[in-house]
């Protein structure tokens, strides 16, 4: 179980939850993954489960085996191999099954996208909603998720429930001088020394070309400001690290484990996506109370609120994307008067109680229609 993706990382948080609520929690993954989540997994008393067999065909049999063997009272899926596949595996066993809705996928730009051939989405489009159909239940992170998903998976809106992510307030933290002071140490950053940070895949949907199309113009106005990158690597890998030479006083600090700390040193928080499911790098941002500069996207929009709460900026427009990151920068009072309006908000909306809650009705209205 990889500890990347905002999936895994959403289902790892909300475990604990859950089983206190009396959820008896088993997890199957597709893929092996050495030093993933597992271990977080059985300490909080989940089962967990590897499905490693070859092929498509391999997978839904040792899925299907699993299922018999548990004999769960739901199945719930997240993610496109999942998805068919668990989907699949349930309805096999004639087990009630729910499906995570947690992207606005197979849309234009998708169709667009960098590597992605169209008659493949396309394909995979079709796969998506023949099996969509004998999904009892679906998630959605966001409403703009669940209004385009019902549209482009055939099903029924009044099946869909919108639960955002939630986060630990006590493992987010919040902005302290004390926070801020040691982490900048660390990275041989002076205090004074303003520093943008973004922390995202490197891949085409998280727009972080755009942000270092809009670096330049950012270091123009303040030679000496720092765009910290934080993430794992992609396919977009080798175009950013051109960007970065052209853009200069970039950082590219791979996969990390104290994300929440560098945004607390952060005197800007970045997400250039060009399309969001919910934005939880934007939502743990709030949380953690660093002024926001995001693209407004749907997704993203809806879970920032408005500009009381963030700086938001046309996708795809680098020009406008540094001026944002420029007032932010440069304007630390009204910046931070929209920082704690978002944290504030953070706290009324994206609490780890409050979501891992909501999920439980979630499954309980979901085994109600049986």
């Amino acid at each position: 179980m990889s500890r990347i993706g905002g999936a895994e990382q959403g289902l790892v948080a909300m475990a604990p939850q859950l089983v206190r609520a009396g959820v008896k929690l088993d997890v199957a993954y597709l893929r092996p993954s050495p030093g993933g989540f597992q271990r977080e997994l059985t300490d909080v008393g989940a089962g967990v489960f590897g499905v490693h067999a070859s092929g498509r065909a391999g997978e839904f049999a040792a899925l299907r085996r699993l299922l018999r063997e548990r004999r769960p009272e739901l199945v719930h899926t997240t993610l496109y191999e999942s998805d068919v596949l668990g989907r699949a595996a349930a309805l096999s066993t004639r087990t009630p099954v729910v499906s995570s809705l947690v992207n606005s996928s197979y849309g234009p730009e998708h169709l667009h996208a960098r590597g992605l051939s169209p008659w493949k989405v396309r394909a995979a489009q079709a796969v998506d909603a023949a099996t969509a159909q004998g999904t009892r239940r679906f998630h959605a992170l966001t409403r703009h998720v669940a209004e385009v998903m019902a549209r482009r998976l055939m099903v029924n809106p009044e099946r869909i429930d919108v639960v955002p992510r939630g986060r630990d307030t006590e493992l987010l933290g919040s902005v302290t001088q004390e926070r801020r002071d040691a982490v900048r140490a660390g990275l041989e950053l002076p205090d004074h020394t303003p520093v943008v940070l973004a922390a995202a895949r490197q891949q085409y949907q998280k727009g972080l070309d755009v942000l270092l199309e809009a670096w330049p113009a950012v270091r123009a106005g303040l030679p000496e400001a720092v765009l910290l990158l934080a993430g794992s690597a992609g396919s977009e890998t080798p175009r950013l690290r051109e960007l970065a030479e052209v853009a200069g006083n970039v950082r590219f600090l791979g996969p990390r484990s104290d994300v929440f700390d560098l945004m607390a040193a952060a005197d800007a928080f970045a997400v250039p996506s060009r399309w969001e499911g919910l934005g939880s790098a934007a939502m743990e941002a709030m949380g953690v109370g660093v002024p926001l500069v995001c693209a407004d996207v749907a997704a993203l929009r809806e879970t920032v609120g408005s500009e009381d709460y963030a700086l938001l900026v046309p996708p795809e427009r680098p020009a406008e994307l540094a001026a944002a990151l420029l007032e932010t920068l440069e304007d630390r009072s009204a910046a931070q008067l929209r920082a704690k309006a978002a944290r504030a908000r953070f706290l009324t909306r994206f609490t780890l109680t409050q979501v891992s809650g909501q999920m439980v009705e979630f499954y309980e209205r979901a085994l109600a229609k049986g």
